[in-house]
């Protein structure tokens, strides 16, 4: 039988501004929507950012909320990840909403250099947000922005501070990050599976890179994630204009290297999660 592949839709980021960008869903009740559309066409997995009246990053607890009810409502047994990046967001605010207990949150377990500032996660603030993570109950997604970041992923295993599996996502392609090349992917496969041997992966292409990764995972077996948080980086590029098209876009594709998109219970049991309650 086909092999199923965990569909990740990354709705909306911090960066892309709707002024712009008509399709990005910045409120609430477009994030849901848009969130909607995408699990319709084969997406398990949404990864959320939410942003304040002015179009800013927020933190707001309020907000991620309003869009994890929406999702459970409209999209039974979807699998609900907050984003605890940095981007415009103080540190001590990033894990503000982790009590509203999602089923995953994003993890960056190192300090990476963006195209106009460093993305700072300092150890004693990564052990703090997986501690939070921990007694919550919430399964990190660990982001490997750079190679050490797995590494410490690993230490983090053995400390006791992450579960074993982990569920770990490859950034590539974030100028002076971890650059897209296929002999970079391929040894960090061949890593993950040496020091994080029963670990679940996923890798993200940033830009006009999203499709080129996404084809590279399902012929290896990995996980996908796509959305306009990374594909409107692309500018005249870009794949598509919303969320839904751009998981059509891998479901079109999964036959031809005999994958087929996980139904969000497939989603759950890949990455040790309970099953959905019941909305």
């Amino acid at each position: 039988m086909a092999e199923p592949v965990i569909i990740t839709v990354a709705i909306t980021g911090a960066l892309p501004r709707k002024k712009d960008n008509p399709a990005v869903p910045v409120t609430p009740t477009e994030q849901i929507e848009s969130t909607h559309e995408a699990f319709e066409a084969g997406a398990s997995l949404v990864h959320i950012h939410v942003r304040n009246p002015d179009e800013s990053p927020s933190s707001d607890p309020a907000l991620y909320g309003r869009v994890q009810e929406g999702v459970r409502k409209h999209c039974p047994g979807m699998i609900v990840q907050f984003s605890t990046g940095g981007r415009g967001r103080d540190q001590a605010a990033r894990g503000a909403m982790l009590h509203l207990k999602p089923d995953m949150a994003s993890l960056a377990t190192g300090s990476v250099n963006f195209p106009d500032r460093i993305y700072e996660n300092p150890p004693d603030f990564v052990d703090g947000l997986a501690r939070t993570m921990l007694d919550n109950g919430i399964k990190p997604e660990v982001e490997v922005f750079d190679l050490a970041m797995l590494y410490s992923a690993a230490n983090l295993v053995k400390r006791g501070l992450l579960k074993d599996p982990p569920h770990v996502q490859f950034v590539m392609g974030i100028p002076n990050a971890m650059p897209v090349r296929r002999s970079i992917f391929d040894f960090l496969r061949s890593e993950i599976a040496d020091v994080l041997p029963k670990a679940t992966w996923v890798a993200a292409g940033i830009g006009r890179y999203q499709w080129e990764v996404n084809q590279w995972c399902l012929a290896t077996g990995g996980h996908c994630r796509t959305g306009l948080e990374d594909n409107l980086r692309a500018g005249p590029d870009r794949l598509a204009s919303s969320n839904a098209e751009l998981v059509r876009k891998i479901v079109d594709d999964c036959s031809r290297f005999d994958r087929r998109p996980a139904t969000p219970a497939e989603a759950r049991q890949i990455l040790g999660l309970a099953p959905a309650a019941p909305s």
